[in-house]
């Protein structure tokens, strides 16, 4: 019987058998073969033993192996590959220069200096640049007593749109007998000019009197307030300019101006007020019935003063501290003197407004309202009935 032998590769030629032979690898050999400059291929002996002497458990062959190659492969990588370069410079991490392209400037190209919105501006009068930079305005400080009658809406409303063309800062006391009416508040509200509404609780025992009790307690207001300014008495039904207002700011402590005023008999104008020269206080226009009776000869809307009179005598030398308020027991048509004699002496710590005297700038009217019926509220409750004729 023939046999055949199978010859044994090159390879395996000094592989082990099961009689204990040792054996050697293709691996040893190369491992054995390789660099000797590395200090690691000393260990490799003890590593095959090791090796070895768990290679006959069988089934933990292929586990051996794989923990024999990954520690080669550890060692390859920490002796072999570990030489790197690690000098980092700042030049590897330079960036580019960047330069802004190139732009050709011709030399007939405009260039723009200024810019313009668009907006035309108009300077200033010079008027109203002295006002903004000189001394503050002194504050007026308007009276005015009023009551229900026909043309009290009338009125307010009149003198309202004229204070309101008046240069802040002003305040107009306006004062009501009894209680204030809101027909009155609401006029006031309308004309948007900063008031204050007074209300007189003294009842006067003859009409004659309501415009007196109503004016001291205005000034009763502007003392206990100490509210600083010049005080005018500016009655609703008479008749203002918006000069006049303006020029009682020129006032230091008395002014005075002559007024017109129609004759209670409506048949003539009276003028009555100062004769000045310049601004000094010389005589005074009158009527010949009363031209012996009265100190001074004035309406009672043809003077103003400063309110420091009241509630500070002391800077204006004053011998004597009482209260100064209108009089109600002297005869109608004498309240002003009787008033005027407790500011001033006599004509020389008076005030002529506007040189000369020469101009009217406000008038009193002797109009009789009585017998004139209003509405409640100033509200029509029924509209007028329409008629139409047919032909």
């Amino acid at each position: 019987m023939a046999s055949i032998r199978r010859t044994l590769s090159p390879a395996y030629h000094h592989r082990s058998y099961q009689n204990g032979a040792g054996f050697s690898s293709p691996s040893h050999k190369f491992l054995s073969n390789g660099n000797s400059k590395h200090s690691s291929s000393r260990h490799l002996p003890l590593l095959f033993t090791a090796v070895n002497l768990v290679y006959r458990t069988g089934w933990r062959r292929s586990l051996c192996w794989c923990l024999f190659f990954f520690l080669i492969g550890f060692v390859f990588g920490i002796t072999l590959f570990g030489n790197m370069d690690t000098d980092i410079r700042a030049k590897d991490f330079a960036f580019p220069e960047l330069k802004p392209p190139h732009v050709d400037l011709r030399l007939d190209d405009q260039i723009v200096t200024s810019v313009s919105l668009g907006i035309h501006t108009r300077l200033q009068e010079p008027k109203e640049v002295d006002d903004l930079i000189g001394p503050p305005l002194k504050q007026l400080i308007v009276v005015t007593p009023t009551y229900n009658r026909g043309f009290q809406a009338y009125f307010l409303n009149r003198l309202g749109q004229v204070l309101r063309l008046v240069k802040p800062p002003l305040v107009w006391i306006v004062v009501e007998e009894k209680v204030a009416s809101f027909e009155t508040a609401e006029i006031l509200r309308r004309t948007s000019v900063m008031y204050r509404h007074v209300v007189c609780t003294r009842s006067p025992s003859e009409p004659k009197d309501r415009g007196v009790h109503q004016r001291n307690a205005a000034l009763e207001h502007i003392e206990r307030h100490k509210v600083d300014g010049i005080v005018f008495f500016a009655d609703d039904d008479n008749v203002y300019t918006v000069e006049l207002f303006e020029s009682l700011r020129t006032i230091r402590r008395f002014g005075t101006w002559p007024v017109a005023m129609l004759a209670p008999s409506k048949n003539k104008a009276i003028l009555e007020g100062p004769v000045c020269n310049g601004s000094q206080v010389i005589g005074w226009h009158t009527n010949e019935k009363s031209k012996r009776l009265r100190r001074f000869h004035v309406d009672m809307s043809g003077f103003a003063f400063n309110s420091s009179i009241l509630w500070d005598p002391k800077r204006w030398g004053r011998p004597y501290s009482n209260p100064i308020r209108q009089l109600d027991t002297v005869k109608e048509g004498f309240q002003e003197t009787t008033f005027i004699e407790q500011v001033v002496e006599d004509e020389s710590q008076m005030e002529g407004i506007l040189p000369g005297c020469s101009r009217i700038m406000n008038w009193h009217l002797h109009l009789d309202t009585g017998n004139l019926i209003y509405p409640k509220g100033w509200l029509l409750e029924k509209n007028l009935e329409i008629t139409l004729a047919i032909k």
